[in-house]
């Protein structure tokens, strides 16, 4: 059980979304939010403040009379309902919901209690509102998806309860559960925020942290499996240049490689007069990029990783709803912190950083599969006859193909805003597009490692190297081992790529 008060940092949205931890209210964040809306509720009489009795968008010049101020939170509850394409995931719903409450537990939306409490509820007892792929420009929020979420807590949508898709209403009366009751604002607040994109993101990134590990994972097996010279790895070159990222990586396939028998001294091998009489060197003095290259590849992958940590992690504990209602200054604020620029903008920092990874696995696969290049394994890893047998000749078109897409994918989208709304959304973040389109390279990007991590143990098995192996590097092998055995004979091996990739998403990875 987790204590939501007003802040929380990724592992405890991992530990609530993947893991499906049940979350309490602290008391201080319930007593905070009704202070708020009894605030709210005090000072809106005979006051004109937008959303509460004026109408919404373009039309927020036109006073909403009196009569009407509940229907009016309904309206647009009902009107923004208007989303299309597949519904968003389960998880990625649960990502929206946490970063909903993270806006409504700084107490400065004046909701009333009871709408945070049901979306509690929801979280708790895995109702998952149906709330479409498409909809949303980023500004104000994610409006479209979030009218679907509060559709469903007035009872009037659909959810994804128990594996089938159900009337909101049925399952709220099944669950003992009370519809969302209009108070003041609680329509245009449950509406209007960055909550869809930031959930989508913060998921992204617990993804992307998770193939980080694999593809360090994977540079260190390829240089065993190789035998290249250690030194690429060494403290030394790594501190001459000065970026966190490539340093910590660095460190990272040191420890990883500390007991491996594979990687040569430089030092004790070329640093002596026993190859004074060679002309050509049978062993590459300096391997390809792919290879030596890894801290100064996956080094601006760790940095950038770690600043959308920082962004989205301050976005999900952040107001991000409009207008704000601050009762330590007794007043109401009218701004945009709805805009989703800081999230659409990291999302696509995050995209082009793990197509970059993704290209480096590609490229070491081409190494692994290449015989001309590598000098030691038979083409395409094949352990059954040449000519005859394929081995995993066919996986790299998969490789490539989804590569290719990735690099295509990895063109910014926080740039392409365009105006609507009668023009007062005259610039829009586009945000939850970019979230949505970095969840596509990142789900790309697993496609590719599996092959990858397919081929090392069998290019290991080709030249008998398992044994000599990290120790780490060998219980990564005897554990893929243990479901996708070495092979000679030609079988398909879609099956073993979707078997791969639920164990690369599965398996935690302390480095």
């Amino acid at each position: 059980m987790i204590l939501y008060d007003s802040q929380l940092d990724l592992e405890e949205v991992e530990r609530i979304v993947f893991g499906e931890e049940e979350v309490r209210l602290a008391d201080v964040a319930r007593k905070r939010i009704a202070d708020c809306h009894l605030f709210l509720k005090d000072f809106a009489c005979d006051k004109v403040i937008y959303g509460i009795n004026t109408g919404f968008g373009p039309m927020a010049q036109y006073r909403v009379s009196e009569q009407h101020l509940r229907e009016l939170q309904y309206n647009i509850i009902r009107s923004h309902a208007t989303g299309a394409g597949e519904p968003l995931s389960d998880r990625d719903v649960r990502g929206a919901i946490v970063a909903r409450l993270g806006t409504l537990v700084q107490g400065l939306s004046g909701i009333h209690i009871s709408v945070v409490d049901l979306l509690i509820e929801f979280l708790n007892r895995k109702i998952y509102p149906m709330i479409p792929r498409h909809g949303s420009v980023g500004a104000s929020g994610d409006l479209v998806q979030l009218a679907h979420l509060a559709l469903a807590l007035i009872g009037e949508g659909e959810v994804h309860y128990k594996g089938e898709w159900r009337s909101a209403g049925e399952v709220l009366a099944e669950e003992g559960l009370k519809p969302m009751s209009v108070h003041i604002r609680e329509g245009l607040c449950i509406t209007n925020g960055t909550s869809v994109m930031t959930g989508i993101g913060m998921n992204n990134l617990i993804r992307s942290r998770q193939l980080l590990r694999w593809s360090e994972v994977a540079s260190a097996m390829i240089n065993e499996i190789v035998e290249s010279y250690d030194d690429f790895l060494s403290e030394t070159i790594n501190t001459a240049k000065r970026h966190e990222g490539q340093r910590i990586i660095a460190s990272d396939m040191r420890r990883w490689l500390k007991d491996s028998r594979s990687l040569r001294d430089r030092q004790s091998e070329l640093y002596n007069s026993t190859h004074s009489d060679e002309e050509v060197f049978e062993h590459k003095v300096q391997p390809y990029y792919s290879l030596r290259c890894v801290p100064q590849i996956l080094g601006p992958v760790y940095d950038t990783l770690r600043n959308v940590e920082e962004v989205l992690v301050g976005e999900l504990n952040s107001a991000c709803d409009n207008p704000i209602v601050d009762p330590a200054t007794r007043n109401v604020y009218h701004g945009g912190n709805f805009h989703g620029d800081y999230v659409s903008f990291e999302m696509d920092k995050l995209k082009i950083a793990i197509t970059k990874l993704t290209m480096l696995g590609e490229r070491q696969l081409n190494y692994l599969f290449h015989d001309r290049i590598n000098g030691i394994l038979p083409p395409f890893v094949n352990m059954g006859v040449l000519g005859l047998n394929y081995g995993l000749q066919a996986s790299q078109f998969t490789a490539t193909s989804t590569t290719a897409e990735c690099q295509t994918l990895s063109m910014p989208n926080y740039i392409h805003s365009i105006p609507n709304n009668n023009d007062n959304q005259d610039i829009v973040s586009m945000g939850t597009n970019s979230a949505l389109i970095a969840r596509t390279v990142i789900e790309n990007s697993y496609q590719v490692m599996s092959v990858l991590f397919m081929t090392l143990v069998q290019a290991a098995d080709c030249i008998g190297a398992a044994d000599r192996l990290s120790s780490r590097s060998r219980e990564i092998y005897d554990e893929i081992r243990a479901f996708f055995p070495a092979f000679r004979e030609d079988t398909p091996k879609y099956r073993e790529i979707r078997e791969m990739i639920d164990y690369l998403k599965k398996e935690k990875l302390e480095l």
